[in-house]
């Protein structure tokens, strides 16, 4: 099977409205030139208050799942289009609020969350960790319409054990809406190139543009939206600060073909990977690693 997916980049205002609306335009014109598969950036419904403020009433901006206005729409826009759409939003759980990725399938229907496993805090002025906490979902991966689909959402994207745990469950295709602007643009796409080769798997990054400022100072969101393909090559890349839709195509039979031949997967040794449950490399006290069967 053969799917074309799309990153778009766009500025965004505190007018929630004219954001949405500017979305929908966006997808609109990937769909047009044949996306199956649509990405919009992190958190494009309103500026991107976690950077550069700190305050209470931007817990506002946070919404439910049931009757959320954004979701709703994006729903109805992916039914009349025939395109998957993964959106993410600010979402409010009774008293925990999340940085949360809805899947919504081309039929419209609303296929699940993932809510953001690794929150950033710290320089400059990241304030995440204010409003939200750490995502408890799990990593997940979503059969769709056009293959099956794992997101990560902006800081994930730094860690290898994201997409290799998406990939295990079966990702085609691996998606991360970003926002982020600072001096580390080259790092950023190197990181995720490595994250598809290793996995010979494409991924799609949509990224912010524009200048957003707050009590604490100023970001400028450095754009850069970009598709690779399975061995890390760039397919597609947008500029660091114009409005933009990009689309790359792949054949996802082919590549899960091409991964198999590789055996990246068959020759994993879960057993000898029992450091990664810990934080300082060590066995757990008490415990003894996983051993192997046979």
């Amino acid at each position: 099977m053969k799917v074309k997916v799309a990153a778009t980049q766009m500025a965004c205002s505190w007018d929630m409205e004219e954001n949405l609306a500017t979305a929908e335009r966006l997808v609109r014109a990937a769909a047009r030139e044949g996306g199956n598969v649509i990405l919009l950036q992190e958190m494009f419904a309103t500026h991107f208050f976690a950077f550069m403020d700190w305050k209470s009433e931007y817990f506002k901006f946070a919404l439910p799942i049931e009757g959320n206005p954004i979701l709703a729409r994006m729903s109805k826009l992916a039914s009349e289009l025939g395109v998957v759409l993964p959106i993410n939003f600010f979402e409010r759980a009774n008293n925990a609020y999340y940085n949360t990725v809805m899947m919504i399938d081309a039929d419209g229907k609303q296929l699940g969350i993932y809510r953001k496993a690794h929150i950033p805090m710290g320089p400059p002025g990241c304030f995440e960790k204010v409003y939200t906490s750490e995502g408890d979902t799990g990593f997940k991966v979503w059969k769709t319409r056009f293959g099956n689909l794992g997101v990560g959402i902006c800081w994930d994207q730094w860690f290898p054990e994201s997409a290799r745990c998406m990939c295990v469950l079966g990702a085609d295709l691996l998606f991360y809406p970003t926002g982020i602007g600072s001096d580390c643009h080259d790092h950023w796409q190197t990181a995720m190139q490595g994250h598809a080769a290793a996995n010979l798997t494409p991924l799609v990054a949509s990224n912010r543009i524009g200048k957003e400022d707050g009590e604490f100072g100023s970001t400028t969101f450095w754009g850069r939206s970009f598709i690779a393909g399975p061995t890390g090559q760039i397919v597609a890349k947008a500029s660091p600060n114009k409005e933009e839709v990009i689309l790359g195509e792949f054949d996802l039979e082919a590549i899960r073909e091409m991964r198999a031949n590789w055996g990246v997967f068959r020759d994993r040794r879960p057993d000898l990977y029992w450091p990664l449950m810990t934080l300082d490399g060590q066995t757990p006290q008490g415990s003894l690693p996983p051993q192997r069967n046979g």
